[in-house]
């Protein structure tokens, strides 16, 4: 089997890429730790079910408290050897071994969370009042934040046999699928000029200066995915009728309905950031697509363009040592206390940088458990986005350092909020390197890098979710072939792109909805970026209007995890996302860059 801490990453013009050491959970995944931790966990889960199932209601509030401690410490134990097996996983999805640990472990810990399950269901048949007792018990009332978004699903919980059964069978229905998924793309190779690229080596091509290897690397995409189009149809169409299925059996009222109440967030939130952003696709994507084609010589882009470096960047690879000082001298100029805690992860080994074949093509921060720290994926080439990406994961990475003292069960921010400190993260990052650069050129190719970005995370995020909302609306009657996805993506993406970027309706690009991994393991996420990314424009401005105060202010709405929601959390600031104009104001700030651009 495949040791956990990869070996050192080789030296190449970008330096020496950092390889994480997961070893502060455990030393591989044969280390008999685990095993004793699993069996340490399944005692006190049954435990746990003999001295609180069907008592929660009849106990006091220093009662409930204990259990809720309990409880919270089996899911840190739990969330600790389960983050174990995905990290190691995540490192090479090819490896059979790693597969199988990683299946396994998923298959204990469900057989044992079947134990605990009781909990929350019971929690939810609380009465208001007896709840409203036990919570007078001073330090039970911590844990208040906690209780509401559980029981916040009370309308939509089914009886406790089905809940149990639902529980069980997910290891071998959604969880199967997604493995699937992520093991198909991982063993994809892509034919691009006659070499065998992965899906990452192939979307990095995008970017490449040479407008020939950005066709070849967008057709050999293409052609791989279509060859490969049915099964991921057959995954997107099984996963849409599961989702159906349950949304049905649960009465939620749309499919994106269940995500929203997971984010704390209402549907009319999420409405007028969807409308506020189609209403903009005009001023925003529409105009800078075109500008850009100016740019490039042509009437409008090819889709492999899109993303092309401008004719005068000189596209140089950033060194990792580089990318490093500059995210956090970025982090610093803003918060010594942000920075210092940001750098803890290149110091102590939490980040995994290197591209490699397996290795999950994508970039995450995975916040493991309180009691350990969080770990950086990266796939780092050097470009300019990848120190982007660097600056948005380690936001994620100290936000999550910073919430850890609320414990496993208040640390965890929505999806809406846990974006925030990511997106933050970036823009710090951009406005320290556009401040730094006097050249009126390069800073035109640094502007027009971030409004790019901010595209991609606004506008393309927008129509990825207007997608989803298509297909799964049409997924209720009837399975969606491959083809008829293929309209919907390209249907949904000409209207967010414009006439800047050609799509035709038999272009190669109709394919390309099947490598996106968010639509199969978290449907409806997507609009989570959008969000963060339009809160943090207007945070950013609040903070650059601030005489004072603001880091402080800042850095309290990290540390305070789940425990407050979004217009808890924004009140501070003087922002509300409840406002119509709150989004008008974020995606104002994209449109003044354009405007900046257009000036030069």
């Amino acid at each position: 089997m495949t040791a956990a801490p990869a070996k050192p990453a080789e030296k190449s013009d970008l330096g020496t890429l950092p390889n994480w050491n997961l070893g502060d959970l455990y030393a591989s995944p044969a280390d008999p730790t685990i095993e004793r931790d699993l069996q340490s966990l399944a005692a006190l889960s049954g435990e746990f079910k003999r001295q609180f199932e069907g008592k929660l209601s009849a106990l006091g509030g220093a009662d409930l408290l204990k259990a809720l401690l309990d409880f919270e410490k089996m899911q840190d134990l739990a969330g600790r050897v389960g983050s174990y097996a995905q990290l190691a996983y995540a490192g090479n999805m090819t490896d059979p071994e790693l597969s199988r640990f990683q299946q396994n472990i998923s298959e204990r810990l469900n057989n044992i969370s079947v134990e605990t399950l009781f909990f929350t269901l019971e929690l939810n048949k609380i009465d208001d009042a007896v709840l409203a007792k036990q919570l007078t018990h001073g330090p039970l009332q911590r844990y208040a934040p906690w209780l509401d978004s559980v029981r916040a699903f009370r309308p939509h919980q089914l009886s406790d046999e089905a809940e149990r059964l639902l529980h069980e069978k997910s290891i071998s229905g959604r969880q199967a699928w997604n493995r699937m998924f992520d093991e198909t793309m991982a063993d994809l190779r892509f034919d691009v000029d006659g070499k065998k690229l992965t899906s990452n080596e192939v979307l990095n091509l995008l970017t490449d200066r040479d407008g020939a290897k950005r066709k070849a690397a967008a057709m050999g995409l293409s052609k791989g995915l279509k060859d490969n189009q049915r099964i991921f149809a057959l995954v997107t169409n099984t996963l849409a009728k599961d989702k159906e299925i349950e949304d049905k059996w649960r009465q939620f009222k749309r499919p994106v309905s269940s995500r929203n109440l997971a984010n704390q967030v209402e549907d009319e939130v999420v409405d007028a950031l969807v409308k506020a952003v189609k209403q903009s696709y005009p001023k925003l994507s529409h105009r800078y697509y075109k500008l850009k084609a100016k740019w490039m010589g042509v009437e409008a882009l090819d889709f492999w363009d899109r993303n092309a470096p401008l004719p005068r960047d000189d596209d140089r690879l950033i060194p990792w040592n580089e990318a490093t000082q500059s995210v956090l001298d970025a982090y610093h100029e803003f918060s010594p206390e942000l920075a210092e805690v940001g750098k803890q992860f290149f110091d102590k080994n939490w980040i995994d940088a290197p591209s490699r074949p397996g290795k999950d093509p994508g970039a995450f921060a995975h916040p493991t458990v309180p009691s350990a720290h969080p770990y950086l994926l990266l796939n780092y080439h050097g470009r300019t986005r990848d120190v982007m990406t660097l600056a948005h994961e380690l936001g994620h990475g100290v936000h999550q350092v910073l919430a850890g003292p609320q414990g496993a069960l208040l640390a965890d921010t929505p999806l809406t909020l846990a974006e925030t400190a990511s997106v933050f993260g970036e823009m710090l990052t951009f406005q320290s390197l556009l401040k730094r650069e006097s050249d009126p050129a390069k800073r035109r190719i640094l502007l027009a890098g971030k409004v790019e970005d901010m595209l991609n995370t606004v506008v393309r995020q927008i129509a990825m979710h207007n997608f989803e909302t298509v297909l799964h609306d049409e997924r209720r009657a009837g399975e969606v072939m491959p083809e008829r996805i293929a309209e919907i993506w390209l249907g949904t993406q000409r209207e967010a792109l414009g006439a800047g970027v050609k799509l035709p309706k038999d272009s190669e690009y109709g394919v390309y909805w099947s490598y996106i991994p968010h639509f199969i393991h978290v449907p409806f996420y997507v609009y989570a970026y959008a969000f963060g990314d339009c809160l943090v424009n207007s945070l950013y401005a609040v903070y650059r209007n601030a005489s004072g105060g603001f880091a402080e202010k800042y850095l309290d709405m990290l540390k305070a995890g789940g425990t407050k929601r979004h217009k808890e959390l924004l009140a501070p600031f003087g922002l509300d996302a409840a406002d119509p104009a709150f989004w008008s104001k974020g995606l104002g700030v994209v449109s003044g860059f354009i405007d900046e651009l257009e000036a030069m």
